[in-house]
């Protein structure tokens, strides 16, 4: 299938890809300086710059934060641990309002310490959504579930398709749309039987954001051994296809945990790949 190259203005910046070498500041003025319009910022990177200093910054280079990584993580043995992760999360609200971001990407976290109960940590995700839903939508910030991986389940997200995480949106937003919807990264969900299907049951409404990589064969870890676009297997022009049949028009964002790669070349080569990558690739 022949799909035309990507609107190289929509290329942003995951800032886990270059997390190792540069910090916020550095991020935000090497977007600026390869012409990235894109970032999306972790909240470590975040707290250690400061919100106020990160959106000077970021309004002063003319830049889009395409989102906030990360909130979630929702399930935890007791009730003080909920809460606790809930008031973590409306603080990841207001770092994201403050941003100007487009969403707050949610991990949606994995099995309690001990517990086997994969039901029950579901609920519990389900849960913290709901409680956290009615403050993103008073702040203005769409809350994005990001499917991972289901080598995931147990330790960091048990939200693991696309349909699962949809099926929380009909379930807690039915009806209103904008404030609840998803994360597409292609390293979790490439592999779906069920994704044009999903993608487009999304539409552009629930498409909040659309992360890019590549899965690399052999993966050497399963966590920090992400390929750059072009490395791999995924198919991504394909996957892009179907997003934008959906409606989406949103930024492609690369995000690359890459422990014996990428993470050791410098970061402003690492973005030059990027650029390249994107419209070659993607």
């Amino acid at each position: 299938m022949k799909v035309n190259p990507p609107d190289p203005g929509l290329l942003s910046l995951n800032t886990a890809t270059v997390r190792e070498k540069w910090n916020l500041r550095e991020m935000i003025e090497g977007c600026a300086r390869h012409g990235i319009r894109g970032i999306s910022p972790w909240r470590d990177q975040l707290a250690a710059l400061g919100v106020k200093e990160a959106v000077k910054m970021i309004r002063n280079n003319g830049l889009t934060v395409t989102g906030l990584c990360r909130g979630g993580l929702f399930p935890a043995a007791d009730r003080k641990g909920r809460q606790a992760a809930l008031d973590d999360n409306l603080r990841a609200i207001d770092e994201a309002a403050a941003l100007g971001a487009r969403c707050l990407v949610l991990v949606a976290g994995g099995l309690p310490a001990g517990s086997k109960d994969l039901k029950g940590a579901r609920e519990m995700v389900r849960d913290g959504i709901g409680e956290a839903l009615e403050h993103a939508r008073s702040a203005g910030v769409p809350l994005a579930i990001e499917p991972l991986h289901p080598m995931y389940c147990a330790d960091r997200a048990c939200v693991n398709t696309l349909s699962q995480a949809l099926d929380l949106c009909d379930e807690l937003d039915a009806g209103k749309g904008g404030a609840l919807g998803v994360a597409v990264d292609v390293y979790h969900v490439w592999w779906d039987v069920q994704l044009e299907s999903q993608i487009g049951r999304a539409g552009d409404k629930r498409l909040l954001a659309f992360h890019i990589c590549d899965w690399l064969v052999p993966t050497t870890d399963l966590l920090n051994d992400r390929g750059m676009m072009g490395d791999g297997v995924i198919d991504l022009p394909l996957i892009r296809s179907w997003m934008e049949a959906a409606g989406y028009r949103g930024f492609h964002e690369v995000e690359i945990f890459s422990a014996r790669n990428w993470w050791k070349r410098e970061p402003g080569d690492v973005l030059g790949v990027m650029k390249q990558r994107h419209q070659e690739c993607c």
